[in-house]
């Protein structure tokens, strides 16, 4: 490959990386949104209170501003209701139609519409970093036609993650919404780091290959699957809190976990199966990997990030759910689903080389 190709190739690898950090960053800063009640610190998008720069005073706006902002979400929310039947959801379209809350208008937090208004900010830059590989992703097209195709795909799911953010906020922080949200952007992670994979593979230099069991993936498959269900499961209980919370008036946090029904007790025990499985894979990949191969030091970081999630979650369990600890809780799972991926891709090729020299 020529020189001026290799440069493309570490050019758009470089912001790829630069990307998949950003994405990471606004899934933690997303996770702040959440624990600090922020959600609805803008009540319109992609405006706040219908400005590019949000107020940092109720003077400055109209007295009836509540009514405002909730007929123009009332207004977007029939043409996704007709949206919704219009794609067979009759059922979801009706319950959006007649959920009462979708109607509670917060009063103006400065401190909450400015965090929601960072976290839009955020959102933005990664919508221009996207761009950016799309277009680093061009040069590419020669060796690998996938690379840009699949670089494009990523701008129009950023794009309509950017559509569903907009649904969330007229729904109301409606929950199942939150829960498409986080996974659509754990879906973009994934695919990011996908692409930067398949770009290595234009690289003249490769990494030491292995024969690599086929039980190991599939153990690690099993164990991806599992934490998927898992973050579902830790959405709909982190719903049950915020309906507690909304109950109690934001008091007597310490009850908050005693008051949660069957989901909170499946999450935690699940997270020790969780435990087990990912203990069995890093054993056979200890066994039968090299010790500094990338397939062993990211086993090693997995193994490590599922100990601080289990961590983070007996935290938030044993002293009344302290609210710095619910952003990191969930970007410590959104980052394992990452080295999961990674490591599925790493142990894909090696599985793939033992079956070429076989």
């Amino acid at each position: 490959m020529e020189q001026a190709t290799n440069r493309s190739l570490n050019s758009f690898r470089r912001v790829s990386v630069i990307t998949v950090i950003a994405v990471y960053l606004l899934i933690l800063i997303g996770g702040i949104v959440r624990s600090t009640g922020s959600g609805m610190g803008c009540p319109d998008w992609p405006k706040c209170f219908g400005s590019m720069i949000p107020p940092t005073s109720e003077d400055q706006l109209p007295k009836d501003y509540q009514e405002i902002y909730l007929n123009k979400r009332l207004a977007k929310n029939e043409r996704f209701v007709a949206t919704l039947e219009m794609l067979g959801f009759s059922e979801k379209a009706k319950e959006i139609a007649n959920d009462k809350s979708i109607l509670i208008e917060e009063d103006f937090n400065p401190v909450k519409t400015w965090i929601e208004y960072l976290n839009r900010l955020a959102g933005v830059v990664i919508g221009f970093l996207i761009m950016l590989t799309v277009w680093k992703s061009f040069p590419l097209r020669r060796y690998d036609h996938m690379i840009p195709a699949l670089s494009v795909f990523n701008l129009v799911l950023v794009i309509f993650i950017g559509w569903i953010g907009s649904i969330v906020v007229s729904t109301n922080l409606l929950h199942w919404m939150i829960t498409l949200h986080m996974l659509l952007a754990l879906l973009l992670v994934s695919l990011l780091i996908y692409v930067y994979h398949r770009s290595g593979r234009l690289l003249k230099t490769k990494g030491v290959k292995m024969h690599v069991p086929h039980r190991i993936e599939l153990v690690l498959g099993v164990g991806t699957v599992l934490m998927l269900i898992q973050i579902v499961l830790g959405t709909q209980v982190r719903e049950q809190i915020d309906m507690i919370s909304s109950s109690l008036g934001d008091m007597l946090r310490e009850e908050w976990v005693g008051r949660t029904g069957w989901e909170f007790v499946v999450h935690r025990s699940f997270s020790l199966v969780l435990l087990g499985i990912h203990l069995l894979y890093f054993f056979w990949a200890f066994k039968y990997t090299l010790r500094r191969s990338e397939v062993n030091l990211w086993s090693q970081v997995l193994i490590i990030l599922i100990i601080l999630e289990i961590a983070t979650g007996i935290g938030m369990a044993y002293f009344g759910i302290p609210p710095f600890l619910q952003p990191i809780h969930l970007l410590l799972g959104a980052m394992i689903i990452g080295v999961q991926v990674i490591l599925l891709l790493e142990i894909r090729e090696n599985i793939q080389f033992r079956l070429n020299t076989n």
